[in-house]
């Protein structure tokens, strides 16, 4: 592959995406937002997909951050366990906008439960969503890379995928081990794309800790006691906190690094390997 070299490689313009479009899955709450809203503010225009929040709250997210940004911000509904769906889905926006560059494989769920009770459904809906979807979501978008790279109408295409700190560590006190292993297997799943597609996207991970969002402020008040008692920098991270991460990944700033994964959870990692 023939080396790029910007012409104004200055930190400023790094890390500047105007001109750029992102596709954010699970964008509209939550750390799908936070990484939709640093894009944003970055300059790219951005897609939000979304698949089961009321349309009336898509519309009033995508206004408010149009109006906060000055970007395009529209919105699209797929369920990404269904492969026709998303993959109908990322064409569009590539379509509508005229280009695609960033897709953030984002949407996620998680079920608890001892791992001799899971129901064969739970199970299958966590993989489903974690894996699954997020493998279709890449998967159509590097189609889209592909065609968009031979056309030159982009340079290269980039996926990151929000996995979870999970992929390192067994969290405690809470039992999710199919939510553990298909955020690890996630991670396991970038590395070898980013192998496959280096010839026209860049793959990385983003693995959030524990995030102050209102699903996880919904959990029992002992669990998050105990989360606290294993963080060493006592407190949750705020969503804000990885806009940078995802900007970092998605801009020019981060042009050598694929089949990487970043943590971002307040050393929560690294004391756990010690903690028991």
């Amino acid at each position: 592959m023939a080396m790029y070299q910007p012409a104004d490689n200055t930190v400023k313009k790094l890390f500047d995406l105007s001109g750029n479009v992102s596709a954010v899955t699970g964008g509209v709450r939550g750390i799908g937002y936070a990484a939709a809203q640093g894009l944003a503010e970055a300059g790219s225009d951005v897609a939000l997909i979304y698949c089961s929040a009321p349309a009336e709250v898509v519309q009033d997210v995508a206004t408010k951050l149009a109006q906060s940004t000055g970007v395009k911000v529209r919105t699209y509904q797929a369920d990404v366990r269904v492969k026709t769906q998303i993959t109908r889905v990322i064409e569009s926006i590539a379509e509508d906008f005229g280009r695609l560059d960033i897709v953030v494989p984002n949407s996620g769920i998680a079920q608890y439960g001892a791992a001799e009770d899971f129901t064969e459904r739970a199970y299958r809906d966590t993989l489903g969503v974690n894996l699954d979807g997020a493998f279709f979501t890449a998967q159509a978008a590097a189609n889209v890379f592909k065609r968009l790279v031979g056309e030159n109408k982009i340079k290269q295409g980039n996926i990151i995928f929000t996995a979870s700190v999970s992929s390192t560590i067994v969290n405690y006190p809470q039992k999710q081990a199919p939510y553990n292993a298909s955020k690890a297997g996630l991670v396991q799943l970038a590395k070898c794309l980013a192998v496959e597609w280096a010839s026209f996207a860049r793959v990385n991970c983003v693995s959030p800790g524990y995030i102050e969002t209102d699903l996880l402020s919904a959990h029992p008040k002992e669990w998050r006691d105990r989360w606290f008692s294993m963080i060493p920098s006592e407190r949750l991270c705020q969503t804000y906190e990885l806009k940078g991460t995802y900007v970092y990944l998605a801009s020019e700033a981060s042009s050598y690094m694929t089949g990487a994964e970043l943590i971002v959870d307040g050393a929560v990692s690294v004391l756990s390997l010690h903690f028991f």
